[in-house]
């Protein structure tokens, strides 16, 4: 574990980690006297608040901008890794939506990305219109009602006992103050939640969810979840009534309301994918309480209304470039292995960042992306402008982009016939046994060379 604690920790977490081997079975003992008894330590539920803006930009005199990070005592975070042993029983039991994705495992944006993405795009090759409601819930794992958690944790995960009497003593009489730079708050009640920052806080909210995948499900509405961004879209034509959406929609209110969570409408923002070539209208969306919009941010990637991509290739080509001018600041006085560390952090991660949606995109949009990959690789080789790239490239092993997002692809087909992709990846594959036992024969070959290029 990071050595990350509280300010008001009594020991603190780098010292913690020092002292372990005389300390380790002290700390056993604390840890399963916790869960034999149901009863958590009273130090161990107070948190020390940090508010961090949501987004770089905001307005930070807005208090709606920033979410607020506990900061708990490394003992307790060592005790909810241990309670986090709940999640193969979720795992194995199918207990946990399909479509969340936030904090699991083999899960990520990226899959979720190329869930939707994959649908989205074959209903407008279909000559669908497709309508994407990404819903904001308004300070959603700040308002979760613990009476109603414990009774899911009961009725839904089948959690009884003493381990729900543990749950029940975690939300009990926890506190909290909150601290921003030098300035600090008195120490106040907190008695609805579930902590952002702690382990098992996502691992709770989703659970406190579960029901909304049913309400998608009833109107036959597509969905997917990550933590508490939600989305929902469905395919129509031109004319479909809507009026399935907008029931769901309010039924959606309605549950949020009885569960002490709020849908923003303000925030929520609403798409239409339009069919490539065609002439048909889109169906009529006045009825929908939220703002058209040309292009939307779905975690952390630009969607436009025909799916090109462009806007999010222009924006990532702008944030490398940035990232690029601040790190010739640096350079100076960083060693080689250190500038591309530094290099990987702050533009490779960009670079590949849900790359594989961009399968297909135009010539031009790829060529931009290569631009960054070439300017970034003579970056920091010291190369000259006339220098042919291609050599470059090869020997740093940076795959071009014309081979990189087809390899992350790929990587998840590979991930996927062989179980370690989720469920909602796996099943867009329709597999040939001639294609998978050629596949059997070079999946050492292929690993082989990811160690090597990476």
């Amino acid at each position: 574990m990071k050595p990350s604690g509280c300010p008001d920790g009594i020991v603190p977490a780098r010292l913690f980690q020092e002292v372990l081997p005389v300390v380790a079975p002290h700390v056993l003992n604390i840890i399963n006297s916790s869960l034999v008894s149901g009863i958590i330590p009273s130090v161990f539920k107070h948190a020390v608040l940090q508010p961090l803006l949501k987004k770089s930009g905001l307005d930070p005199t807005d208090l709606g901008n920033f979410r607020p990070i506990s900061k708990l005592p490394f003992l307790s975070k060592v005790m909810e890794k241990a309670v986090n042993q709940v999640m193969p029983h979720l795992d194995n039991f199918g207990v946990l939506d399909k479509f969340q994705s936030g904090f699991r495992q083999y899960h990520s944006t990226e899959s979720a990305h190329i869930r939707v993405f994959n649908d989205s795009t074959l209903a407008t090759d279909s000559d669908s219109h497709v309508a994407l409601v990404m819903l904001d819930l308004s300070a959603a794992f700040d308002t979760v009602d613990h009476d109603i958690l414990l009774f899911h944790l009961e009725n839904l995960v089948g959690i009884k006992g003493s381990a729900l009497d543990w749950f029940s003593s975690y939300f009990d009489n926890r506190s909290i103050r909150v601290r921003m730079d030098d300035c600090s708050s008195p120490s106040a009640a907190l008695p609805w939640g579930v902590p952002q920052g702690s382990i098992l806080g996502p691992l709770l909210f989703s659970i406190s969810i579960l029901p909304l995948g049913l309400i998608f499900r009833k109107f036959n509405i597509s969905f997917h979840l990550f933590a508490d961004d939600c989305q929902i879209y469905v395919p129509l034509k031109t004319f479909t009534s809507i009026q399935p959406l907008l029931d769901c929609l309010s039924e959606v209110k309605d549950w949020l309301s009885a569960n002490v969570l709020l849908l923003n409408d303000f925030k929520t923002e609403f798409i239409v994918f339009t069919p490539n070539g065609s002439s048909s209208s889109a169906p009529d969306f006045s009825a929908l309480p939220f703002k058209i919009s040309q292009t939307i941010v779905n975690l952390g990637i630009k969607m436009d209304v025909a799916l090109k991509m462009d806007p999010h290739v222009n924006q990532m080509v702008k944030s490398c470039f940035y990232q690029l001018r601040r790190l010739s600041k640096l350079k100076p006085i960083l060693n080689r292995r250190h500038l591309e560390t530094t290099i990987h952090a702050f533009i490779t991660s960009r670079f590949d960042y849900s790359n594989a949606i961009l399968f297909g995109i135009s010539k031009p949009a790829s060529s931009r992306l290569q631009l960054i990959q070439n300017a970034t690789a003579r970056f920091l080789t010291n190369t000259g402008r006339r220098q042919h790239i291609t050599p470059i490239l090869a020997r740093l092993h940076w795959l071009p982009v014309h081979y990189r997002i087809p390899f992350k692809m790929l990587m998840f087909v590979l991930k996927a016939l062989n179980g370690i992709a989720p469920p909602y990846i796996s099943e867009l594959l329709t597999p040939y046994n001639l294609y998978l036992a050629a596949l059997a024969r070079g999946q050492k070959a292929c690993l082989q060379f990811n160690d090597a290029a990476f």
